[in-house]
């Protein structure tokens, strides 16, 4: 079979969008390879695609929770045998799931990076058969990246024991810097990148600097009909615009990690079958939530980086029609962003303090804590102990990124279930409690290796097949469990701790210095970038992001709004290649941002400036790096 056919079988698709083929050939000729695809270009069909074609397991390494579920949920779904390993299962679930994989024809075995190297796996891989090696979110591993995971530099240990099994490290978004380093971190034997192109021909950039978003945001979504999703920096904010919105006649919810997972699970399917046409939310949203025709994406306040509002941002027109991506922020909001690295980077007194927070409302004592895990409720830590809520998460983020902890925000643990009563108890329900023995009937039909090991079951599904309420199946599972007929295991969805290493004296607690102090001047750069995209009026916002990425082969969008505003622009030739001159000569001296170089030209002129710098551009006689610097070629 061909990598086509494989795609028209399980998927019903007729081709492969941009890159996709070219990845999946690489993958089979055994390269390893860094694929660069947006928000929504397809990146599992790279991985599942060649897996199927070749014997073996697809080991899948990512760090979404949700995202795995999703995708063993999809692939059960077409029949392909597929798990999931990841934070707050037990050791005894952990070698079930293990063992079934070794011994049967499983395609897909996903995995949380920090399950790499826990003795239980080590034990395991030499029995699972694996020919293809998936990084999801591979940008992860690069300290140098938004989103680093030290659970990641783990992989390159896992390649030693796999020797020759080709490796595919997919990213949604990475600068050039963090793709050499993905590739040095992964240990590729050479650099092997296949890029999709960043232009999204579909998607309409913007940005507008208020006094007010609310009325600007409340305009957008009334002129622009269908589904939108308004981001926002923070779970209290997200919750007042929903308020405001809704007392302005718009029908919206809020969602972020503080709601239930029954709560986000209802928001998530009102939004996704169109009941609730706006989503007002943190980033907890749209991670693994593919709904196509978001018309708007809006943000309402400056991200800090590019990295996270491209990613958000692409959610807007997946199904190939005209859509929006719009920035809106006050002045405030910039300059608070420019201040953010002095509290994103706390002093080591405060990580101190908060890690011995910790060790008190954990309990746990020095020496002791490696290899587990414990639930972990924010808002009450951050309560208790009188703590900004806004510190802790920081000094959470630096704690993970010195391998001190790890941190699962969103954890999901289904309902499990054993029987461990012998058949003769089994029997004497008949008579005894005919409802229990009705439900207790239903889950050894429903669902194998009862009697073996503890067994996830859906609650929901019991409730349709019984023909009965959700709480009634909770209750009559309680009572089997009161009557010694069952193991039950309740729905967990803590956010979660995790300690690599035991826990130490806060005085005896140290951090990096210098990969601090580094990390902190990456995270300044990108903040610049972010605050350069907010406040360039010239530069297409489609090139300008392609550019952030290495991406120098994307043209001007044309349906942005500098680009949009540089149309209003006219220049006769002769001015044009004056102009031009003029450009090149200052930049001879030295290189100028934009601002600076309109510092040179008089007022009325600043707009015929802006065009010239355009036409430049096009002609490769300038570039403009990410933090908006205009030099020669």
């Amino acid at each position: 079979m061909q990598p086509l056919d494989i795609l028209k079988q399980y998927w019903g698709y007729s081709s492969f969008r941009p890159i996709q083929e070219e990845i999946i050939k690489s993958v089979l000729e055994g390269n390893d390879t860094l694929a660069m695809l947006p928000t929504g270009g397809g990146k599992s069909i790279c991985f599942q695609v060649p897996a199927l074609l070749q014997p073996g397991l697809c080991l899948v390494i990512s760090p979404l929770i949700a995202l795995m579920r999703d995708q063993v949920e999809h692939l059960r779904k077409k029949n392909i045998t597929a798990y999931a390993l990841y934070s707050g299962m037990d050791r005894k679930e952990i070698s079930t799931i293990l063992a079934t994989v070794a011994e049967s024809n499983c395609k897909f075995l996903y995995v949380s990076p920090e399950r790499l190297e826990s003795s239980l796996f080590l034990e395991y891989l030499p029995a699972l058969r694996i020919s293809l090696i998936a990084v999801d979110e591979a940008h992860c591993i690069s300290q140098w990246g938004y989103d680093f995971r030290p659970s990641y530099l783990r992989i390159a240990a896992l390649r030693e024991q796999l020797p020759g099994v080709p490796l595919l490290a997919l990213t949604a978004s990475a600068t050039p810097d963090v793709q050499k380093d993905i590739g040095e971190k992964l240990l590729f034997p050479k650099e092997n990148c296949l890029r999709q192109s960043f232009a999204r021909p579909q998607l309409s950039y913007s940005v507008f600097a208020v006094d007010n978003v609310i009325p600007k945001l409340i305009q957008i979504i009334k002129n622009v009909s269908g589904s939108s999703i308004v981001y926002c920096r923070s779970r209290k904010r997200a919750e007042e615009i929903a308020g405001q919105l809704l007392a302005n006649g718009i029908s919206a919810d809020w969602y972020h990690a503080g709601c239930s997972s029954a709560e986000r699970q209802k928001k998530q399917e009102d939004w996704k079958e169109n009941r609730l046409p706006v989503m007002v939310c943190t980033n907890a949203f749209g991670m693994g939530i593919d709904k196509p025709d978001v018309r708007t994406v809006i943000h309402c306040g400056l991200p800090d980086c590019l990295e996270s509002y491209y990613q958000e941002a692409g959610r807007a027109g997946r199904d190939q029609q005209r859509a929006y991506a719009v920035l809106l922020h006050t002045k405030r909001e910039a300059d608070e962003l420019s201040l953010l690295s002095e509290q994103r980077f706390p002093d080591l007194a405060t990580i101190r303090k908060v890690y011995q927070a910790l060790a008190n409302f954990l309990q746990l004592a020095s020496g002791a804590g490696a290899g587990r895990y414990f639930d972990f409720d924010l808002l009450e830590f951050t309560r208790r102990f009188s703590l900004p809520h806004s510190t802790v998460s920081y000094v959470l983020k630096t704690l993970e990124q010195e391998g001190w902890i790890e941190y699962n925000e969103q954890v999901f643990i289904p309902v499990r279930v054993q029987v461990i009563a012998d058949r003769l108890q089994l029997e004497s329900l008949a008579g005894s409690y005919p409802l229990l023995d009705k439900i207790c009937k239903t889950l050894l039909r429903t669902y194998q290796g009862m009697y073996e090991r503890p067994t996830a079951i859906s609650e929901k599904q019991l409730a349709f097949l019984l023909k009965t309420e959700v709480e009634k199946v909770n209750a009559q599972l309680s009572q089997l469990q009161q009557l010694g007929i069952i193991d039950y295991r309740k729905r967990k969805e803590e956010p979660q701790l995790y300690f690599p290493v035991d826990r130490i004296r806060a005085e005896d607690l140290s951090i990096d210095p210098a990969r601090y102090a580094e990390r902190k001047k990456q995270f300044e750069k990108s903040i610049q970038s972010m605050l350069h995209y907010a406040a360039e009026t010239h530069q297409c916002r489609s090139q300008l992001l392609a550019v952030y990425f290495g991406d120098h082969s994307v043209s001007d969008c044309g349906i942005c709004d500098n680009c949009l505003n540089k149309k209003q622009v006219s220049l006769s030739t002769k001015e044009l290649i004056a102009l031009q001159e003029h450009i090149l000569d200052i930049l001879k001296k030295q290189p100028l941002t934009t601002a600076g170089l309109l510092k040179h030209v008089s007022i009325k002129e600043k707009d015929r400036v802006r065009k010239a710098i355009d036409y430049l551009l096009a002609e490769q006689k300038i570039s403009i790096d990410p933090t908006g610097l205009i030099q020669l070629r």
